[in-house]
């Protein structure tokens, strides 16, 4: 029989031929694994815990007690101390049962999938974690740009070496060695390196809070910047900062901006080599704030050795002050991210559009924009941009004086203010800002519309008869103690807009009261407190609508909601009319239809003029300041022009300190 012929397969001539088959079937089994890992990485979330909602006998508390343990797992325990603690590898059905907690005590996040590793810092179980540091360049002013709770206050804490990365380590965090040695082949490896071996010295402008505070109390300013006069130029920064008055003054006595400006004097009076100041223009008017600018620039132009890292949250100031920015966004309370170093004008304008191009990251839906459009507005609501504005209240030339205390400690002397007003009037259906420096008459001038001054005369301007709804400056010490939550406050003072769907739609959601609602009203932070001044003033009916400095205490996304929210209810929705105090010049031009500018000398006397244009106002305002300004699109965010640019030599030649010109140009 003749024998079947056989063939054999010369492996070495094909040598993929006789594996390929196997490496295609081994590729496809690769590829569904990675798959399930990318959706395991997608559905990874963070449970982060409210331990302050979270009291034992509280109902969430009970909750949480009553499903402790209830899948077989150690997913939810309650340990000696009454404390509750989520494991991060929660099964689905307790992280569900985590979101139905009563109370709003938990909040389930979902993380990116790029964020299940690289923590560059964790405070704790179920707490806020960090991605990222921020990396000084020397010579240069570095900012950092977010929300508040986002990680910016950590991130100067591990710069300045206070805080301690741990990697999300938490039983056995590195040594500063290791730490050094992660960042190698980076600026941070150089840096952490000289600060722990002593070789840097940092100095730190923290926020003005309580603490600060008691920590020199019973001390005087003098004798505080004195010890501090490690380079010698006290004398000029008691001069540029205008502290002369206030030397023999001890610290507990200070108000809100001369504390901010001393804190600030006796960190440039150090001889360091990284300076940090968190937050350094609250409390100033814009005067001030543009000297802080200078003298926070001289440190670097003139030693281009020393690092300078900033937190703001005036986007005017911020862009003015730095060279870099490196901005944060995540969740906050729950997680931060930390993005790369790039130029301030395209840092702020990626982050007022909410996405990142170098990475690709897309971390809010919508765009801040500084102008109510169209599109900001209801159906409903487009009725009312076809009334016509008329006048709705005018007042005489009137003059108003009031005696003063000198400002020493014993203060007896009277020293009279006086404000002199021009006649002018109030228009239905638009917003009218009053601009100027600290102590020209401003809030003065907002009590006496209010009908609040102990020695109002009678021909003294006066709203009280058409209806005034006030929101003075600072935070009224009655909110503070108020005994319940603030779904209790807001019911007892402002129940009827509660009810209308259009306040819950265009003030409650915006301002996020939700997340406040059942918080008890004395734990609110400065920024929460804002938030509910503000509510509760645009909650009351009324013709005017007063608010002095609204813009304390909130960041920046907050400021552009919170102005949007302003003048959109009052102005578009209701038509009435809105009176804004604000030394933010963003928040100012996003909102002002008129401007009223103060003039003359602060606290002594000073003169408000007739309300006038925008343009002529602010151009009329500027000039005062010395300063520049130009819009940038597409957010129409003002920019400071460099003195002595280009920029600035033209507008000053136009006699333009305000340019509306929407023009694309680095000044």
């Amino acid at each position: 029989m003749p024998t079947k012929p056989t063939f054999r397969c010369n492996r070495s001539a094909l040598p993929e031929g006789g594996s390929r088959i196997k490496h295609g079937r081994q590729g496809q089994i690769n590829s569904r694994q990675q798959e399930q890992k990318d959706v395991k990485e997608e559905a990874k979330r963070i449970v982060i815990i409210n331990s302050e909602k979270i009291k034992p006998n509280s109902e969430a508390f009970h909750y949480f007690r009553k499903n402790a343990g209830g899948c077989g797992k150690p997913c939810i325990e309650i340990g000696k101390d009454k404390k509750v603690a989520v494991s991060e590898s929660a099964c689905p059905v307790c992280v569900n049962r985590c979101k139905q907690c009563p109370g709003d005590a938990v909040s389930v996040v979902k993380l990116p999938t790029n964020l299940t590793a690289n923590t560059t810092h964790r405070y704790g179980p179920n707490s806020f974690k960090l991605h990222g540091l921020p990396v000084p360049r020397p010579g240069h002013v570095v900012g950092l740009l977010g929300s508040n709770g986002i990680g910016k206050s950590t991130c100067l804490g591990i710069l300045s070496g206070k805080i301690k990365p741990n990697f999300g380590n938490l039983e056995n965090p590195p040594e500063w060695s290791s730490i050094t040695n992660h960042y190698r082949g980076s600026d941070l490896q150089n840096y952490f390196q000289a600060l722990t071996e002593d070789r840097m010295k940092v100095a730190i402008k923290p926020q003005l809070e309580t603490g600060l505070v008691r920590r020199f109390q019973g001390r005087a300013v003098g004798a505080l910047l004195k010890e501090r006069n490690e380079r010698g130029r006290m004398e000029e920064y008691i001069r540029e900062l205008q502290l002369e008055h206030l030397l023999d003054r001890n610290v507990e006595e200070l108000s809100g901006g001369e504390l901010q400006r001393f804190a600030i004097a006796c960190v440039l009076c150090r001889d360091v080599q990284v300076y940090m100041f968190d937050e350094a223009s609250s409390f100033l008017d814009i005067k001030q704030r543009l000297k802080v600018t200078k003298l926070i620039r001289d440190l670097v132009e003139n030693s281009p050795e020393k690092y300078v890292i900033v937190v703001e949250h005036d986007i005017a100031i911020l862009d003015a002050m730095s060279d870099y920015v490196q901005c944060l966004y995540g969740s906050p309370g729950a997680y931060g991210v930390c993005t790369r170093r790039i130029r301030v004008r395209n840092g702020i304008n990626q982050y007022l559009a909410g996405y990142f191009p170098a990475e690709n990251m897309r971390f809010r839906d919508h765009e801040l924009t500084l102008r109510v459009t169209q599109a900001d507005l209801l159906p409903e609501m487009t009725e009312m941009d076809n009334k016509s504005k008329f006048g709705a209240f005018e007042y005489p030339a009137t003059t108003y004086t009031r005696g003063r205390r000198d400002g020493n400690s014993s203060g007896s002397s009277p020293k009279p203010f006086t404000l002199h007003i021009e006649a002018g009037s109030l228009r239905e259906g638009e917003c009218v800002a009053l601009m100027g420096e600290n102590g020209t008459g401003k809030s003065t001038y907002m009590e006496m519309l209010a009908g609040r001054l102990e020695d109002q005369a009678a021909n003294h301007p006066d709203l009280t008869s058409c209806g005034v709804a006030y929101k003075r400056q600072g935070l009224h010490p009655a909110l503070r103690r108020f005994p319940g939550t603030v779904h209790c406050l807001l019911e007892k003072r402002i129940n009827a807009s509660l009810s209308d769907r259009l306040f819950r739609l265009l003030v409650l959601k915006p301002l996020k009261m939700d997340q406040l609602r059942d918080l008890p009203v004395s734990s609110l932070s400065g920024g929460e407190m804002q938030r509910l001044a503000i509510t509760l003033c645009l909650g009351k009916t009324a013709q005017f609508y007063l608010f002095d400095e609204p813009s304390a205490g909130l960041d920046c996304e907050q400021r552009v909601v919170a102005a949007k929210v302003m003048k959109r209810w009052v102005v578009n929705h209701l038509g009435k009319t809105l009176l804004l105090v604000e030394h933010d010049f963003v928040m100012a031009s996003a909102m002002a239809d008129r401007i009223v500018v103060y003039e003359g000398s602060p606290g002594v006397s000073c003169t408000a003029r007739s309300a006038v244009g925008v343009v002529e106002g602010f151009n009329r305002f500027l000039r005062s300041m010395d300063v520049t300004f130009r819009r940038e699109p597409p957010s129409f965010r003002p920019r400071v022009n460099k003195k002595g640019s280009r920029i600035d030599k033209e507008q000053r030649a136009r006699n333009e300190y305000y340019s509306v010109q929407d023009k694309v140009e680095e000044a």
